[in-house]
């Protein structure tokens, strides 16, 4: 298990250079730890990886997944986000409980949060779609990344066009948070939905324009034709 972190590591610290890490600084409000490796190595590293512990059990390579997420490493976490998903047969209920453990205490950028809820979280609910309770019982927390978690998890089915009725209780839940992080990613699950629910997406907006941040607003009613955005829009108070 040594020897496999050990190597992954090495690749990731070969494949760095100080202008994506530079970059890669850009885009976030908080400091993040990073190798500076593009997106797209990192993929073909954790597939490379990937063939060497697809043999071993889920719990080891939940152990193997830990002990990356806890370095802190951005491009740890995404080696991460880019295995788990393998394992969505394997995926019980109550995994859902490891992921949130795994929120609180590793994630702390929005990156990170997206890449590990978009397919990894988002494929444990669409197998067992109660867990959208739970995910309800993150968007109530006070922690910034579950918050957004409970969002961006659904991000995937509601592009699908599933879940409607759990997106919008999810929105409702986190329609006046003040975290432009928990704003926009509540905001990107609308705008997901929108593509196949578009009129009950929009109408989910104007009845809660008054109360909607605009930043999640604008996310929310980005695909939607001009005057649809224009009616969204209009300060009518």
């Amino acid at each position: 298990m040594e020897a496999i972190l050990r190597s992954i590591r090495q690749d990731l610290q070969d494949s760095a250079d100080e202008q994506t890490k530079a970059t890669s600084h850009r885009f976030f409000k908080e400091e993040v730890l990073v190798y500076g490796v593009k997106s797209a190595v990192v993929i073909k590293i954790a597939r490379r990886h990937w063939k060497e512990i697809s043999y071993l059990d889920k719990n080891e390579i939940f152990a193997l997944c830990e002990d990356l997420l806890s370095s802190g490493y951005c491009e740890e976490t995404f080696v991460v986000s880019d295995w788990l998903p393998n394992l969505a047969d394997q995926f019980v209920e109550q995994d859902i409980f490891q992921f949130r453990t795994w929120i609180e205490q590793y994630i702390d950028n929005w990156a990170k949060c997206d890449s590990f809820c978009n397919h990894t979280v988002g494929n444990l609910v669409m197998k067992f779609p109660r867990s959208i309770e739970e995910l309800k019982n993150w968007a109530q927390t006070s922690q910034r990344w579950l918050k957004r978690a409970a969002a961006v998890t659904l991000i995937i089915p509601a592009k699908r066009g599933a879940f409607l009725q759990q997106v919008f209780e999810i929105a409702t839940i986190l329609l006046c948070d003040p975290d432009d992080m928990v704003q926009k990613g509540y905001g990107w699950m609308l705008k997901e939905a929108s593509r196949l629910h578009q009129a009950e997406v929009f109408q989910f907006v104007v009845e809660h324009k008054r109360e909607m941040p605009r930043t999640a607003l604008r996310y929310a009613i980005e695909l939607m034709p001009d005057e649809m955005r224009k009616t969204a829009m209009a300060r009518d108070w």
